[in-house]
């Protein structure tokens, strides 16, 4: 795969970013270096190797659900920038 500026262009459009040209060169040479490391991956001979489907032997180890108060209302207001009695206040963000 060719990283070339346009598909920079193209990544930071989609991602809504804006970059200078050295921040560019900088992106361009990480996405080359990530795709090279991929790319590594590819010769890893995995014609025998089963599929991983769980990371252990265990299924279903589940602890009893009990309800318990572990943070107060106050305690979690406290560090809040801003409340209002007990609720965070945060900026609306829904436009009209």
């Amino acid at each position: 795969m060719d990283i070339n500026n346009e598909m920079i262009d193209h990544l930071a459009d989609l991602a809504k970013l804006n970059f200078n040209k050295e921040e560019k060169e900088n992106i361009k040479n990480d996405l080359i270096r990530i795709l090279t490391y991929v790319e590594k991956l590819n010769e890893v001979d995995t014609e025998n190797v089963a599929p991983l489907i769980f990371m252990n032997e265990e299924t279903n180890v589940l602890r009893e659900d009990e309800p318990k108060q572990t943070l107060t209302k106050a305690e979690a207001l406290l560090n809040a920038p801003a409340k209002d009695s007990d609720y965070f206040r945060v900026p609306k963000f829904i436009e009209k």
